[in-house]
């Protein structure tokens, strides 16, 4: 049984995972972070992670990037693992990720469903196929009105794969809207849309001379995040100091 202490237990995806949680035979939460109390769990929920007194093998980390500076410190004081799934983290803040992960275990992802995830090896293998063809890549991505960070973490990840695959020759292209010429052919252009409680959308187009092809995930429910992090909840548990992904847990 995997002892499970979710941060941000409160928050929507905090919630999901409590639910998924409670009907599995093989992992379940003994305590909760969260600094909002206006939720009933089964578990003990306390307003920092440095107040939790319970045993646990790993955190699930669905809070937000404000929380993470304190989490990280927490983890490695305490030698425990993270699912790390909180988006909008900055430069400096990815850097204390890579350094805590040579203390502790992270897996570390800008979306933890399986859809996702295969869409990055296959955007690799398109994208080096198309481009010398003289396809343009657009990623376009739709979240709810709710959402801090823009563009979404996973469209990023989505563009790094692409950009990784070719060897980092694009340059991510936000708005356009200042600037009146031809779009150049290195530019990835990456635009967000906010909206209703849209779970996430996410087009990756390939758009050449007379053909389109464009590859789309939907995210119907919060819970196929839940379940990939408890995936990796299951996964990292024991496991050597390093940074993983959910190409390691899916492997």
């Amino acid at each position: 049984m995997v002892n499970v202490l979710m941060h941000g237990c409160n928050g929507r995806m905090g919630q999901v995972i409590t639910g998924l949680l409670k009907e599995d035979e093989n992992a379940h939460i003994v305590a909760g972070v969260d600094t909002w109390d206006g939720i009933k769990n089964d578990y003990p929920v306390y307003k920092s992670l440095s107040e939790c007194r319970e045993d646990y093998d790993v955190i699930i980390d669905f809070s937000n990037a404000k929380a993470v500076d304190a989490l990280l410190d927490t983890a490695v004081k305490a030698g425990k693992p993270v699912v790390l799934c909180s988006t909008g983290l900055s430069e400096e803040q990815l850097e204390k990720v890579n350094r805590a992960s040579e203390k502790i275990a992270i897996v570390k992802s800008a979306n933890m469903s399986i859809g996702i995830n295969l869409i990055m090896k296959l955007i690799k293998e398109a994208v080096v196929k198309l481009a010398p063809e003289g396809f343009d890549v657009e990623i376009v991505e739709k979240h709810h009105n709710q959402k801090l960070d823009a563009p979404s973490g996973t469209a990023l990840a989505l563009a790094d794969s692409i950009n990784e695959a070719m060897d980092n020759s694009y340059e991510y292209i936000y708005d356009r809207s200042q600037v009146r010429k031809k779009r150049d052919k290195k530019e990835l252009g990456i635009s967000a849309v906010r909206g209703g409680n849209i779970v996430g959308d996410h087009d990756v187009i390939f758009a050449g001379t007379d053909e389109v092809i464009t590859i789309s995930h939907t995210a119907y429910s919060r819970a196929v995040f839940a379940k990939g992090a408890i995936t990796a909840a299951r996964f990292i548990a024991g496991k050597p100091a390093g940074m993983y992904d959910m190409g390691d847990v899916l492997k």
